[in-house]
């Protein structure tokens, strides 16, 4: 059955951050294909900055919803990080644990597998500070605009990251195409894209109410990143066995590219 378009308006009245990450991020044991989602993107983004070195000053993070998990190779990587999302809820929830608020969502799990990576589970602790320290802006985006950001204008970045978010605002292809165009301008000639995305999905849950998400295979992905003025590096992918209870995907894919 054919899911309808969320539209942005939907998302600002009913998505609740705290229900995502608490059915999606608690890396417990007992939650085999989250846990396994989470994995393939810590490895993936390690890869990507630590192994293969991606670095600079600036890194943009497009649609970084509630979430800081992708921060955790970058922040090592880059002097400046710049949080995005659309909704004020998923800002908010990502501030709360920046401040420490009494409450904030407990990344400890997932912060230690990522320095487990690194070779040193126990700095767990310097690395949620180095977060921290590096994440200098939380702003409102929307990838559906050819200023993302706008009214704002920041100088161009040496890299965007964007973790499971366009595949959520896009109603179609080309959609996605114009997204990644519109993102695109956020970068500088040789900077880097780092993209995590969804494959063979139409649906997630968020509590009671059901999400839509664009269906997209590698190929697709692969054409709208070239097409946007990329040239793809290496791109992996994986399969997934999430409960249809909670989302319908078949697969997570990674890639990594270069403004050309």
């Amino acid at each position: 059955m054919e899911v309808a378009f969320t539209e942005k308006d939907f998302y600002v009245q009913h998505f609740d951050p705290r229900d995502y990450l608490e059915t999606y991020y608690s890396f417990s044991p007992q939650k085999e294909a989250e846990r396994a989602f989470i994995t393939f993107s810590l490895k993936a983004l390690h890869k990507a900055f630590i192994l293969d070195g991606i670095k600079g000053d600036i890194l943009i993070d497009i649609g970084s919803g509630p979430t800081i998990y992708q921060l955790l190779s970058a922040c090592e990587s880059f002097r400046e990080i710049i949080a995005t999302d659309y909704t004020r809820q998923s800002r908010e929830e990502m501030q709360r644990w920046l401040r420490k608020d009494p409450g904030a969502f407990d990344w400890s799990p997932v912060v230690k597998y990522a320095c487990e990576l690194e070779g040193d589970r126990e700095k767990w602790p310097r690395k949620e500070e180095k977060v921290r320290s590096s994440v200098k802006q939380v702003l409102k985006c929307d990838v559906t605009q050819p200023r993302p950001l706008d009214p704002l204008c920041l100088p161009p970045a040496d890299c965007l990251l964007s973790t499971y978010c366009l595949e959520l605002a896009c109603k179609d292809l080309p959609a996605f195409r114009s997204a990644l165009k519109n993102i695109s301008s956020l970068v500088k000639a040789g900077g880097h894209l780092v993209l995590l995305a969804v494959l063979g999905e139409t649906f997630y849950m968020n509590g009671r109410r059901q999400f839509s998400c664009l269906y997209l295979d590698q190929s697709s992905i692969e054409e709208a990143v070239t097409e946007a003025g990329f040239g793809i590096e290496w791109l992996e992918a994986t399969g997934t066995s999430f409960p249809l209870s909670l989302l319908d995907a078949k697969g997570t894919c990674a890639v990594v590219a270069q403004k050309l």
